[in-house]
């Protein structure tokens, strides 16, 4: 049974940084791509950003590109995401995810319907 663990979240002020990890357990990872969404009060949950089984290739939502930073350390089968320069619009519920899939392309990555493995998720919030 895969399990996810995220942690990181809190309080920070706009402009402020937070570093979110996603612990994993149950299957070694460096097989799957791995990603992280998120979800605000009365939004539908959106895709954020997501990185390859090997770590080489990484793909985000424009709305974040040039101040998150996703990475992965498979020895400590463990993916981290460095948010910084916040803004409070990055308010939400951040949850990691993993899919059975090998295969890493545009077609499904953003999707959180193809994602089998979710985390409980951890509230980030961002104060103006």
């Amino acid at each position: 049974q895969v399990q996810l663990v995220e942690s990181g979240g809190g309080l920070v002020q706009a402009g402020g940084s937070l570093r979110l990890s996603c612990a994993a357990s149950g299957r070694t990872l460096s097989t799957y791509a791995m990603g992280w969404f998120r979800q605000a009060p009365g939004l539908e949950r959106e895709f954020v950003s997501v990185i390859r089984g090997s770590g080489s290739s990484t793909y985000y939502a424009d709305s974040v590109k040039g101040r998150f930073t996703i990475s992965r350390d498979n020895p400590k089968n463990t993916m981290y995401l460095q948010m910084n320069s916040l803004k409070p619009e990055d308010t939400a519920v951040y949850y990691c995810a993993t899919s059975n899939r090998v295969s890493f392309d545009s077609s499904w990555y953003q999707d959180g319907k193809k994602y089998d493995y979710w985390g409980q998720g951890t509230q980030v919030t961002v104060s103006s």
